[in-house]
């Protein structure tokens, strides 16, 4: 089948977007988590329909809850482990569109509970994926994994969405058995040999290190930095070395919501996997993200942890994005630099009370957009 033209060139791209997802109905899962806040918000600015489907937040300071998530969508609090609930959400819905978020998504916490982590990041896959096969019509599904479902090899070169998956940690280990059983399941029930009979489609998207304002984990590097800071506390930098591709988490959602809009009309073409991540020669240490997160917020310092005993986590990570810019026609609009500064902002904003967490995130995805047709 030859590509229909389908290009960004002479699109707005909010509008481009709209067309795509106004009045369509959109579930996404792990909805309270960060990223699937942050989705939220953008998907009800298109217009579409949502359903929200993941475990409750942890805490009243997590973004779902300073954005009053339910304002956004209809939110049903469940485990992507609970296949009869979930199966039944899914069937009474009859989605259009899938995103696939909920995940036990921290490194250091699936040494914690490796088990745990197995089973809702491969099994809660298996589980949304048998629901979309006993649906009826047309849906269009986007399976969120990381950067970190490849062989790590700890090498200089950028990984190719080709290269071998697998992975050191139960996390990485997990998602990688995450995106064979969506190739398995996308080879034996959504063949795109026979999409116009099963009327599905499934792709995978593979991000990098996500930062944004509102993200509170434990473990992560921002919210970290960001804690250290309102406290007037050092900065504790676990792996300062480690280098990581870091993106603003407006990045990869662009991309999740590009990708399922070209998936949902040539499933023969883009139903694959996907890198999402930053230009390979903008890449910065975990030490270096601080000291620039330090500069924006204008005060404080770091210090570097001596853990001989720490979990491993990987020193050297890249994504090869040439597939995603070639074919998706995706890249990135933001430099690292640019995203950090955007982040650190955020957060400095929402601490001093100058606009609240919806505010922001409206206007970053604003002046996001803008970037995006100004560079067309």
């Amino acid at each position: 089948m030859e590509q229909r033209e389908c290009r960004l060139e002479n699109l707005v791209m909010e509008a481009f977007l709209r067309e795509n997802y106004a009045g369509k109905k959109v579930l996404v899962t792990g909805h309270t988590g960060f990223k699937g806040s942050w989705l939220l918000v953008w998907l009800k600015q298109l217009g579409a329909e949502i359903m929200g489907y993941a475990k409750a937040p942890e805490t009243q300071e997590d973004l779902f809850n300073q954005i009053s998530g339910e304002d956004y969508c209809y939110s049903v609090i469940g485990d992507v482990l609970d296949k009869s609930v979930l199966s039944k959400c899914i069937s009474d819905f009859q989605p259009s569109f899938v995103f696939h978020l909920a995940a036990q998504p921290l490194v250091r916490t699936s040494y914690e509970i490796p088990v745990e982590t197995f089973e809702v990041n491969t099994i809660g896959t298996a589980n949304v994926l048998d629901a979309v096969r006993i649906i009826s019509g047309k849906c269009t599904v986007v399976i969120i994994t990381t950067d970190k479902v490849y062989e790590n090899q700890e090498w200089p070169y950028p990984y190719r969405e080709v290269d071998a998956l697998g992975g050191y940690d139960p996390y990485s280990a997990s998602k990688a058995c995450a995106e064979l059983v969506t190739n398995s399941y996308r080879n034996s029930f959504f063949n795109v040999k026979t999409v116009s009979v099963h009327q599905k489609a499934v792709a995978t998207a593979r991000a990098g290190n996500v930062i944004g304002g509102g993200d509170w984990a434990r473990d992560r590097i921002v919210p970290d930095i960001v804690r250290a800071l309102q406290s007037k506390n050092l900065i504790p930098l676990r792996n300062p070395a480690a280098i990581r591709p870091w993106q603003h988490v407006l990045e990869p959602l662009f991309g999740y919501l590009l990708l399922g809009a070209k998936l949902a009309l040539e499933p023969e073409i883009y139903s694959t996997a996907w890198n999402f991540g930053p230009n390979t020669n903008d890449i910065l240490s975990v030490e270096k993200l601080a000291h620039l997160a330090l500069q924006v917020w204008g005060e404080g310092d770091i210090q570097k942890l001596d853990l001989a005993d720490q979990p491993h986590e990987a020193g050297v990570l890249k994504l090869d994005i040439s597939k995603t810019y070639k074919v998706l026609q995706w890249r990135p609009y933001l430099n690292t630099h640019e995203a950090v500064e955007k982040t650190i902002q955020w957060y400095k904003s929402f601490i001093l009370k100058e606009k609240n967490a919806s505010e922001l995130i409206l206007a970053d995805i604003a002046s996001f957009l803008n970037q995006i047709n100004e560079s067309e």
